[in-house]
């Protein structure tokens, strides 16, 4: 299947009068949606057709928070004819793309940056010339898209080509640095009826995940001026072997043998992390002092932290509105952990606040008319409607639910708070994303990306400009704690008023590069770029301080810097606010379009795009073989070299009993098909015991166990045979270590859901059968050692809080908001007998709380 040519394209390359010396020829699977998607299955029959990319070489350098990464892409012609090869390829959405070379035999050709229509005909023009030439440029519609095209490459022809872009780490909820290499590439869903420039319909050649033909070596290199205390990945690595006593710099690879069928996630973690800090970077000797990279730039690390009396009680009120993506995609196991997320977020919100939950593929749809108020009734009728959610919407057209959102008008004195989940596979990202920035002022937005090839532009840039959040949820992750994280963010009062202030030696003055800060959280990174212009007299000292109000409290925040270089850190600094700011420019050229001075910032765009080498949306990287007085000759056959894909007619397909690592202490984490594989039938919940009419047992009936831990039992183990076992006892057998048929462990936090599911919006729960199965225990068991003067429900309440801090330690921070809205609830009681049921409570289910400990 031939690469896309646009009808703009197409007529310009007939007005340049270029030659006609390409053979549209297919390389392999294709998705392709032109405003609806064009298969009805979307992926095909792999044709395989040869595929001249043979290895993809990955270097990943992390300085703190920062990282660099250097990819070499490795093809070889093994046919007869010359070829072009096209590769639409996936990378981090905030990542700044600043080197791009080719390596012919012991010619290196350096790309330069150049406007992208100028560029693009360059490479045209060296194709039609039968030169060499290759050609790097970012999508229009989605700057976490590539297209990397390979030009003239002759029969028995090698070329590397050597990829270089900078980029941050974000922060997740359990305080690790998330690096992601992203491999898969999953459709881009175009909108019918969307409008946008050329390059704006993305198509995707992929294969499935297993059938990827090139091999991905990958090694990393991690330092920072505190220790390095683990690196965790979903792929399996050698031991880390650090490179000084002080364990501050380490070394990791991935195991050998390694296909590219995945993306590739790093976790890294340090001792004593995420303190303010600040960087001094030089500017380059060979530009022009007071240019950007002529100067000094300075980029900051702020972790605000707020006065403990404002944050001591969280917000009671808000509009709490969720977005669940019911595209096909969404299928299988990322449907369920949506369904079981949205039940722990509906059991957490606040009484007093409203509520709403909307679902969006092809269509989109609402639970109530309108946002309301969250009680008992309204949540148990919005669970029910949860229930039966299934990924049957058809695409990923997210732009209209959005718009039917801000066309509600908002609740007096009730905060919004726009909830955002999806895999992210839309055309139309910058568009979105520029719908978010325009009601930005009405609500804050947090967003989420489930799975492999969710779509980090998107994710990312929604929760930039609408204030909040982002989190990526891949692998066997639990999306439980990391949404959590973000409720408990969106309670925080809202901090307005930001302003940053400079005090600089004199002589010496700021540029801010990064757009105003427009969101804080409470111990959460906030970066700042700034281009430091002037002489600054030796060992002195900058200082910059966040002032903003919260709840009406004046609060600032303060970090005193030296305004000395740091060393050896190349140009990552410059590059990364470089990137910033194109950025900035970008959405404010998108936003004037159709104005009279509509163009200005595009300008700016690509003077500073080629001024820092750094790519965007309105350049390219072109490289020609000058150097070579070879023409080569013949027509050139297209080789569209494919990405994995985890997709196969809306499916997501699992690994049949296959495995993934997680270093360093290399517990095997599993996900099972249990579509697929024979071992892993429903025979395998047989433990679960005799039917029953009890929400619990529903809960479990229902219940598939998508993520599994395998643990290693030695050769010939056999699981023990629970089928046999009673009811009560079979839930606690699953508590300790519960099994799936084929031996492999069912993670015991899901347990936690059915506890979960009882409690009451007002934060009580109820003292029946269904309490005492999710406990673990007979009804008589719980009702006997009740204080007599105490109410059933206290009491209830108590066994539940108890139960949370005795066996749920590990999940505590998907429980701790339900649980205050628990013990809130018991202090307004004003049970004289709360100390005696936590100890009655405590000796029924042989667990030693301490009172205190509950918050009562």
């Amino acid at each position: 299947m031939s690469k896309p040519i646009s009808e703009t394209q197409l007529a310009g390359k007939k007005k340049r009068g270029k030659k006609p010396g390409r053979v549209e020829q297919g390389g392999s699977v294709l998705w392709s949606y032109h405003g609806m998607m064009a298969n009805s299955c979307g992926l095909l029959t792999f044709q395989k057709e040869p595929v001249p990319l043979k290895s993809v070489e990955v270097e990943l350098e992390v300085r703190d928070h920062v990282a660099t990464v250097v990819s070499t892409l490795n093809y070889e012609n093994k046919e007869d004819k010359p070829l072009e090869a096209v590769f639409v390829f996936p990378l981090p959405g905030d990542a700044a793309v600043c080197h791009f070379s080719a390596k012919i035999g012991q010619t290196q050709i350096v790309a330069e940056v150049k406007e992208k229509q100028e560029a693009r005909e360059e490479y045209d023009d060296a194709l039609s010339s039968g030169r060499q030439a290759f050609l790097l440029e970012e999508s229009e519609q989605s700057p976490d898209i590539f297209t990397l095209s390979v030009g003239s490459l002759p029969p028995g022809e090698s070329a590397s080509i050597r990829l270089e872009y900078v980029t941050e780490l974000a922060v997740q909820a359990d305080e690790g640095l998330r690096f992601c290499l992203p491999a898969v590439l999953n459709p881009r869903y175009q909108p019918q009826g969307s409008g946008g420039s050329e390059g704006g319909n993305v198509q995707v050649t992929s294969v499935p995940a297993s059938l990827v033909p090139y091999s991905l070596s990958f090694s990393a290199r991690v330092s920072s001026p505190r220790p390095v205390s683990k690196v965790e990945s979903n792929c399996l690595l050698d031991p880390l072997q650090y490179l000084n006593t002080e364990q501050t710099q380490t070394t990791v690879k991935m195991a050998a043998g390694h296909k590219f069928d995945r993306d590739v996630e790093l976790l890294i973690y340090y001792k004593d992390a995420h303190q303010p800090s600040a960087v001094v970077e030089a500017g380059q000797a060979s530009s022009k002092p007071g240019t950007l990279m002529g100067d000094p730039v300075v980029m900051l690390s702020l972790y605000p932290e707020f006065p403990q009396a404002v944050m001591s009680s969280d917000a009671s009120c808000g509009e709490f509105v969720f977005l669940m993506d019911r595209s096909g995609s969404m299928a299988g196991s990322h449907m369920k952990r949506a369904r079981d997320t949205l039940l722990l977020l509906l059991k957490s919100l606040p009484m007093g606040c409203y509520f709403n939950i909307h679902s969006f593929g092809s269509s989109y749809e609402h639970i109530f008319p309108k946002s309301v108020e969250y009680n008992q009734k309204t949540m148990k009728e919005a669970l029910k409607k949860v229930e039966k959610m299934g990924a049957d919407l058809g695409g990923t057209e997210i732009l209209e639910p959005l718009k039917h959102i801000y066309s509600q008008p908002c609740i007096p004195s009730q905060p919004r708070q726009l909830f955002v989940f999806t895999d992210g596979e839309v055309g139309n990202t910058k568009e979105v994303i520029n719908l978010v920035k325009q009601n930005s002022g009405s609500h804050r937005c947090f967003s989420f990306g489930i799975g492999g090839g969710a779509s980090s532009a998107l994710i990312n840039g929604l929760a930039k400009e609408g204030g909040g959040h982002a989190q990526f949820i891949t692998g066997t992750g639990r999306m439980q704690p990391k949404v959590m994280q973000s409720l408990r963010f969106s309670l925080q009062p809202a901090v307005v008023d930001i302003s940053v202030e400079w005090d600089l030696p004199k002589g010496v003055s700021v540029t801010a590069l990064s757009p105003p800060i427009t969101s804080l959280f409470q111990g959460q990174r906030s970066l700042i770029y700034a281009q430091l212009t002037g002489q600054s007299p030796e060992a002195s000292e900058g200082c910059v301080t966040v002032k903003y109000s919260l709840a009406g409290h004046p609060s600032q925040n303060q970090l005193h810097f030296s305004l000395k270089p740091a060393e050896d850190t190349g140009l990552t600094v410059h590059r990364l606010a470089a990137q910033t700011l194109i950025r900035s420019l970008e959405m404010e050229e998108r936003e004037r379009r159709g104005q009279e001075d509509e163009g200005v910032k595009k300008k700016k765009v690509v003077e500073l795009s080629v001024q820092s080498g750094v790519s965007s949306a309105f350049t390219a990287f072109i490289a020609v073989n000058k150097g070579s007085s070879e023409v080569i000759q013949g027509p050139l056959v297209r080789r569209i070299v494919p990405t994995p894909n985890l997709i196969d007619c809306g499916m997501y397909h699992f690994p049949s009993c296959g495995a993934h690592m997680m270093h360093t202490d290399h517990n095997l984490h599993h996900d099972c098909a249990h579509s697929t594989s024979s071992s892993c039938k429903k025979k395998s919940m047989g433990g679960i015991g005799p039917k029953s009419k009890s929400k619990i047992n529903k809960f479990f009936a229902r219940m598939k166990p998508q993520k599994l831990t395998l643990r290693s039992h030695g050769a010939g183990h056999n699981p023990l045979p629970h089928s046999e076992m009673p009811f009560h006892d079979n839930l606690m057998r699953m508590e300790a270590q519960p099994y799936c048929h084929c031996g492999i462990s069912l993670s015991p936090r899901d347990l936690l859901l059915p506890l979960v599911s009882l409690q009451k919006a007002s934060g009580c729960w109820v003292l029946d059968p269904d309490l005492a199965a999710a406990l673990g225990k007979t009804s008589e068991e719980l009702e006997k050692p009740k204080p007599a003067s105490v109410n059933q429900e206290v009491w209830a309440t108590v066994l539940a809080l108890i139960w949370l801090h005795g066996f749920k330690m590990d999940a505590q921070e998907e429980w701790e908001l339900l649980a205050t809205k628990a013990v809130s609830w018991l202090q307004a009681q004003e049970a004289s007998c709360v100390t005696e049921c936590v100890e009655a409570a405590n000796t029924v289910l042989g667990c030693t709380v301490q009172k205190d400990a509950l918050g009562l």
